[in-house]
């Protein structure tokens, strides 16, 4: 079924919908605007007109020289984004989001065709620094918005995926009482509650708070498949007068969970036929539950004080605390040895990991008028540190017949494997000048030096101890004319580094570099309420590793290589009236190896997983007067494109279209929704690894959710 079939289905259900109304209804004018929004506050309908994400400042989206995509709460409420991050990007372009399917302890994001999963995640413009299992997640649940800046960041957040980064922005104390609770539960019989309370804490109004929790649990899709986790954010403003600030909050997570085979399939088997056993059935669980164990606990505590000074100086700090303790054990296929017999290689591992995490921002702005212009001017010091202690064991186990599992399985003997300590220390000096002249003109110019320090401790099985200190420049230069009409045409170039963790042939592993070209224009309609964005770029990434033959004999890492990822997107996010919001994205990501000295023969190909195309489009239908007022409808269809298996470019993944559905009822303050991704339950491979590692597409999935505003 194609995008043509989509787009006539959600016409369909909005014809059916407009034909259920009073035949009289006049739709009402346009009353979702963009005055009085915030960088980190509720996103009105689907359209943000600001943002913190890509200037640090609350800056309006169209004056910053890059894409940015924002998803807010309603968006999320309307599709039915419950349990994860990934969940919320599947609409957007330049995004691929669960590229193996759903993994239920990870958020697989790429932007722009390079993993944004442990170097693009950040809270409220904080490093989320994450390193093998070592890797921290949040609930959406406690989120007001999930961010994208397309393309570098290392300019304002340090060291960050080249393609972009994903910026979490956590929910804050309201100005009003707000008391909100719901309760639901999907068709795989996962349950959840969540409570999101807020309100002043005095009279006077000085202090407020928010209280935010959420616990869930239950079967997964696939068999044996079960979790149970939980989520708590309390958070206490102070706010003694508007020149003075203090929020403080806290975040603790706890997950139990057995795992999912899924997104650890071998290639024959899931995209071709095994000849053997055909395709491995999706629900399939190629491991033991006795043997299985997936915890996870996580603890933050951090604020954010800003305090503004005479003569318009304003200082803020945000700071954060992380530490997450987890441990993995599970069997999983790893059938490298040969994919053409009757059986599925396994391979078992324990995986203990603590981490520690410590950010810290401090700024200055302000805000003047000089030589006939408007500079809105930024200072700032920045650290990050992060510390992983990662403990393996593991060993090869049985191997099965997918078409006769025996859960049954004899736990193997597991041998001492790895054991490392990774420790990054990172402090970058930053400026940033946001210069308004002319008849409208906007000229963005960006500065800053980091010192790197990054150790390795190998305490098994080489203790081949490394380290690394390295400084890096990243600069940012952006110009743009806002016609009065509401179109900005935008240029950008900026240069990245991305700090590496581990060790090569060399010794410890150099920060990737490399810089970015970008052109775009971006539009806000005056006439009605949204937002169009195109945009056309360049990423150029060296100190790429390749794999080359050393001098001595054998097969090391060296960092060599170079890609380039070269593309346009296309977004427009839409409130046309109370009744109709419109999603439409699409993007073409043409990657390539342009430098690979230890296999020449891939130069030109393309790497591995990263579809070149993707696409989508969401409608979504409220009643807003007549007899079914308060009903909502909602439509979507998502394209990803083909994909490889393999540098090599020789194991094709075909690509896939699916589609979603909504509807909701909502009445006195009380809410119903029934969401369903994937509707006719297609089956597909959303990506692999190489040909050791692909996972399906989620399965067919409804969620009810019944909630209530007190």
């Amino acid at each position: 079924m194609g995008l043509s079939a989509g787009v006539a289905l959600i016409g369909i259900c909005a014809g059916w919908t407009a034909q259920a109304q009073n035949a009289d209804t006049t739709l009402a004018p346009i009353v979702l605007q963009g005055e009085g929004e915030s960088g980190t506050g509720p996103v009105k309908g689907y359209v943000a007109k600001r943002s913190t994400t890509g200037s640090k400042t609350d800056t309006p989206l169209n004056e910053i020289p890059q894409a940015v995509s924002v998803v807010g709460q309603e968006e999320m409420d309307d599709r039915g984004v419950v349990d994860k991050v990934d969940q919320a990007l599947l609409y957007t372009p330049g995004v691929l989001s669960q590229p193996y399917g759903s993994d239920p302890d990870t958020d697989w994001i790429y932007v722009r065709g390079f993993n944004a999963s442990q170097t693009g995640l950040f809270l409220d413009n904080l490093a989320l620094t994450s390193h093998a299992f070592g890797n921290f997640q949040i609930d959406p649940f406690i989120l007001e918005r999930v961010e994208v800046l397309k393309g570098p960041a290392s300019v304002l957040l340090g060291g960050s995926n080249a393609g972009g980064i994903v910026n979490l922005v956590r929910k804050r104390p309201t100005d009003e009482p707000y008391f909100y609770t719901e309760l639901g539960i999907d068709s795989n019989g996962n349950g959840f509650g969540g409570f999101d309370i807020s309100d002043k804490a005095d009279e006077s109004g000085v202090v407020s708070y928010r209280l935010t929790g959420k616990l869930s649990g239950g079967d997964g899709y696939a068999d044996y498949q079960d979790d149970i986790r939980g989520v708590f954010m309390p958070q206490v403003t102070w706010q003694p007068d508007d020149a003075t600030s203090l929020n403080v909050y806290a975040y603790v997570s706890r997950l139990d969970q057995t795992h999912t085979t899924n997104g650890l399939l071998p290639y024959v088997g899931t995209v071709v036929d095994n000849p053997f056993f055909g395709k491995i059935d999706r629900d399939s669980f190629l491991s033991d539950s006795d043997f299985d164990i997936g915890r996870a606990t996580q603890a933050m505590v951090g604020y954010e004080f800003e305090h503004e000074f005479e003569g318009g100086w304003k200082f803020t700090q945000n700071l954060r605390y992380g530490h997450l303790d987890k441990r993995e054990r599970q069997m999983y296929p790893f059938d490298w040895l040969s994919q053409t017999d009757p059986l599925v290689q396994l391979y078992a591992d324990d995986v203990r990991s603590k981490a520690d995490s410590f950010n810290v921002d401090n700024r200055l702005e302000n805000e003047f008028d000089l030589g006939g212009a408007n500079h809105k001017i930024m200072a700032g010091l920045d650290y990050r540190y992060y510390r992983l202690d990662n403990d393996q064991v593991a060993a090869f186990g049985e191997s099965v017949n997918p078409d006769d599992l025996d859960h049954d399985l004899p736990f193997p003997p597991l041998a001492p494997f790895t054991h490392q300590i990774y420790t990054i220390n990172q402090v970058g000096v930053y400026a940033q000048d946001q210069i308004r002249f002319g008849d409208g003109w906007i000229m963005t110019l960006n500065g800053r030096f980091d010192y790197l320090d990054s150790e390795v401790d190998d305490l098994r099985p080489t203790n081949a101890d490394s380290s690394l200190s390295d400084t890096a420049w990243s600069g940012r230069a952006g110009l743009a004319y806002e016609f009065a009409n509401g179109v900005t045409p935008y240029v950008s170039v900026s240069t990245f580094f991305t700090p590496l963790v581990g060790a090569g042939a060399d010794g410890a592993l150099k920060p990737e570099e490399g810089e970015q070209y970008e052109a775009g224009v971006k539009y806000e309609p005056t006439w009605f309420d949204g937002v169009l964005t195109a945009s056309v770029f360049q990423i150029d990434k060296q100190n790429y590793t390749v794999s080359v033959p050393l001098p001595g004999g054998g097969i090391g890492d060296r960092q060599l290589g170079e890609v380039r990822s070269r593309g346009v997107e296309l977004e427009g996010k839409f409130n046309l009236n109370q009744n109709w919001k419109v999603i439409a994205s699409a993007s073409y990501t043409d990657l390539e190896f342009t430098r690979n000295p230890g296999n020449p023969a891939m130069e030109g190909n393309t790497p591995l997983l990263v579809p070149n195309s993707q696409a989508a489009l969401w409608l979504d239908y409220t009643v807003t007067d007549g007899p079914l007022e308060g009903l909502g409808l909602g439509a979507g269809v998502r394209y990803r494109g083909k994909s490889w298996a393999d540098d090599a470019n020789t194991l094709r993944v075909s690509d896939a279209t699916v589609f979603d559905a909504g509807i909701r009822y909502e009445k006195n303050d009380w809410k119903a929704s029934l969401n369903v991704t994937n509707l006719f339950d297609e089956e597909y491979v959303s990506g692999c690894n190489t040909n050791l590692f692909c996972g399906y597409g989620q399965a067919r999935t409804a969620t009810f959710k019944l909630s209530k505003v007190w």
